[in-house]
């Protein structure tokens, strides 16, 4: 997720420099440095926001599995415990 926020933040960067100079008629030679930096900066700042957002997507959705598995677990041993004490296999009380 990162890399695919880095190219598109740094992208999109790049292009709003250089269609602010077409649109203003400014000096391409520094526009191009300018828009070179801007692509570089957005592009490290996309990554960064990129793997912030896919860890915290990761780190969410192991806790949700994590919760049910849990749930899942407590609701078979209750089962089985509520089989033992009656004797009889699948018997609810």
């Amino acid at each position: 997720m990162g890399r695919s926020f880095a190219g598109t933040l740094g992208l999109l960067a790049f292009g709003t420099v250089i269609a602010r100079c077409l649109l203003r008629g400014g000096n391409m030679d520094a526009t191009l440095l300018t828009a070179s930096w801007t692509l570089f900066a957005f592009a490290a700042l996309g990554y960064i926001i990129g793997s912030i957002a896919e860890r915290t997507v990761v780190e969410a959705t192991e806790t949700r599995f994590h919760a049910q598995w849990q749930a899942a677990e407590s609701a078979s041993s209750a089962a089985h415990a509520n089989d033992a004490s009656t004797g009889q296999p699948g018997a609810v009380t």
